[in-house]
């Protein structure tokens, strides 16, 4: 796998536990809909919430939240409704990010921003 592929999956790993930690129910990881993709699925306080997860070695190039760009959100968008029509939910719906960022001892800086984005055409 390469090193980029390892990195992305070590943060989802990351961001899941955080977000568990922090009150959250995963319902679902890597969930697909045609070419999008959801990293994360959970729910809070009755909404449902879809992360993007986005992980970098450093900020040398910018903050990891920076690189969700517009296609990437309507990408989410299409994705998140057709979730949310395949598993009949009937809760509120946002889009979260969660940035990691490692420093070179392996640490690393979380940023979860909740309501992040909401696509728009």
């Amino acid at each position: 796998m390469a090193r980029h592929n390892e990195l992305g999956k070590e943060g989802e790993s990351i961001a899941k536990i955080y977000l568990e930690k922090q009150g959250y129910e995963i319902l679902d990881e890597n969930w697909t809909s045609g070419k999008s993709e959801i990293d994360l699925i959970a729910r809070k306080n009755r909404i449902i919430i879809f992360v993007e997860v986005k992980t970098r070695s450093s900020a040398a190039f910018g903050e990891p939240e920076d690189f969700v760009e517009w296609h990437k959100q309507k990408q989410m968008e299409l994705a998140a409704t057709a979730y949310v029509a395949i598993m009949n939910h009937r809760y509120d719906i946002r889009f979260d990010i969660v940035a990691i960022t490692f420093t070179n001892n392996r640490e690393y800086k979380l940023n979860h921003i909740e309501d992040a984005f909401w696509p728009q055409d």
